[in-house]
């Protein structure tokens, strides 16, 4: 693999990455793209169902259901910078640009409505809008813009001195080079990989906020990571974990909620009226806990579609049941699943972060948007906008060379299910302790786990350097980030929820 040069060098391409290409595209500079992924399913944005919220004409009341979903932890400055940029970025970049085709009711555009939202403000496509954005969006950065788009390259290790990040070292068919820009990006998604159920995909491995925090970068609000409370459940009753492989649970999209559909436990009983006033559309947090209580109580829950016309309203998701065997007229089997990292790399409102020429965006970053627990269809659009808004700050530096880091590949390579069963070990303890609901005992263990594979890991890597080895301590490092966070803060908020033991 050659050593490159770039004015601007954007790691991931989700939505917030794509959207920071674009804009630093359009300002001038010179742009390469790099995402680890061979398609776009690899990608967290393909797998968004609900949709993008947008301000309408109240955007007052969109701030304050960004606010009272956090639990009041969100950031009102960063709030009111997602609803001031929302309308207007979605219409210039989604609906001007890529020409995407929301759905309408004759009338409009047909607005959802969805959890802890005041008014139906969302805008979607099928049940399915994330595919349906990204897909036009990486044809386009290919074939309309100067962008240098690669793909199958994993960013293994930031290029960082004195508190400046110069770029990163790229590994693709077990080569690795470096690639030095005058600013870097990081969009590298979620964590949805180190728990045992997600509906992430699987190469969701916290990349880019172990990169930027082994670099020395501020990370914050790591433990809050949300459950999101209906994704198919195709565990028998009574099991609390399942496969992380995408292939084994699917989102059941809050709109269905938002549409009408009703949470019954293993009696038939409607339940969550006696959780919360706002029962099935109150904050994910509550109705994940809810579901979670009764599953355990009851054996099963199940989302109960009858009084919808499931199949004419949700088709994609029609499709996907069928394709599971699943018959929604009997009701769907749902379970939590980890669903989004709130915290990450902390960024200011052009996604600046603490280290001089790196920024982040999308899930990987901590904008502030989000707090304790993210409201419903907002991570699109906080990609789009603080990818466009990083994408332009990032534009103009120059790529400068400095000594990259040596990473050498000495010792015998390790068996190949070496980096497999670490990774059981991992998501087996987070999902036992730092899951829905934590107790100071089990955050204790979990460091302690944690803590004896990173250092394996850190062991194996000095003479070893391998894609699998290094999403491994990806993982170890974010995961002990998460437990710590978690370990740090004595009140319940949001996702972040504790018990006595």
């Amino acid at each position: 693999m050659e050593q490159q040069e770039t004015d601007v060098l954007v790691i991931g391409a989700g939505i917030a990455g794509l959207s920071a290409a674009l804009a630093a595209d359009q300002s001038g500079a010179d742009v390469t793209l790099v995402t680890k992924a061979e398609r776009p399913e690899d990608a967290s944005t393909w797998w968004a169902q609900g949709g993008i919220a947008v301000t309408r004409d109240h955007p007052e009341t969109f701030r304050e259901d960004i606010l009272t979903a956090s639990d009041g932890t969100a950031d009102p400055d960063a709030a009111e910078v997602l609803v001031e940029h929302a309308t207007d970025t979605v219409e210039e970049v989604l609906v001007d640009t890529l020409d995407i085709e929301f759905d309408t009711n004759g009338t409009g555009y047909d607005y959802g409505q969805e959890a802890a939202h005041d008014e139906a403000r969302i805008l979607h496509i099928n049940a399915e809008t994330g595919k349906h954005i990204h897909v036009p969006f990486l044809n386009y950065v290919a074939a309309e813009t100067d962008v240098r788009l690669v793909q199958d390259t994993a960013s293994l290790e930031l290029i960082s001195h004195e508190g400046r990040v110069y770029g990163a070292m790229l590994e693709r068919d077990g080569d690795w080079a470096p690639a030095f820009a005058g600013a870097t990006v990081l969009a590298t998604g979620g964590i949805g990989a180190l728990y045992p159920r997600s509906t992430n995909p699987g190469g969701a491995t916290g990349d880019g906020v172990a990169m930027a925090a082994l670099a020395g970068a501020d990370v914050e609000d790591m433990e809050y990571v949300q459950f999101h409370p209906t994704a198919y459940d195709p565990d028998p009753p009574g099991v609390e974990t399942g496969s992380q492989d995408s292939d084994d649970t699917f989102l059941v999209s809050e709109a269905v909620r938002g549409e009408g559909g009703i949470l019954r436990n293993g009696d038939g009983e409607r339940f969550m009226p006696g959780y919360h006033e706002d029962a099935e559309l109150a904050p994910r947090d509550v109705v994940a806990r809810a579901v979670r209580e009764e599953r355990a109580d009851t054996g099963v829950v199940t989302l109960d579609v009858s009084s919808l016309a499931f199949t004419e309203e949700f088709p994609d998701l029609a499709e996907k049941c069928a394709s599971y065997g699943v018959d929604p007229s009997t009701g769907i089997p749902i379970a939590p699943a980890q669903h989004f990292l709130c915290g990450g790399v902390a960024v200011d409102d052009r996604g600046r972060s603490s280290l001089d020429r790196l920024y982040a965006v999308g899930e990987c970053s901590r904008t502030g948007v989000h707090g304790a627990n993210r409201l419903a269809s907002t991570s699109l659009l906080e990609g789009l906008v603080w990818g466009r808004r990083a994408g332009r700050d990032a534009a103009g530096y120059d790529p400068e060379q400095v000594e990259a880091p040596e990473l050498l590949d000495r010792d015998p390579a390790l068996p190949p299910a070496f980096a497999s069963e670490k990774f059981h070990r991992l998501r087996r303890v987070m999902g036992e302790e730092v899951g829905i609901e934590r107790t100071p005992g089990g955050l204790s263990r979990a460091q302690g786990v944690l803590r004896r594979l990173k250092g394996e890991v850190d062991a194996y890597i000095r003479t070893r350097t391998a894609r699998s080895l290094y999403e491994l301590r990806s993982a170890s490092v974010v995961t002990l980030l998460v437990a710590r966070a978690a370990a740090e803060n004595s009140q319940s908020a949001g996702c972040h929820y504790l018990v006595e033991a």
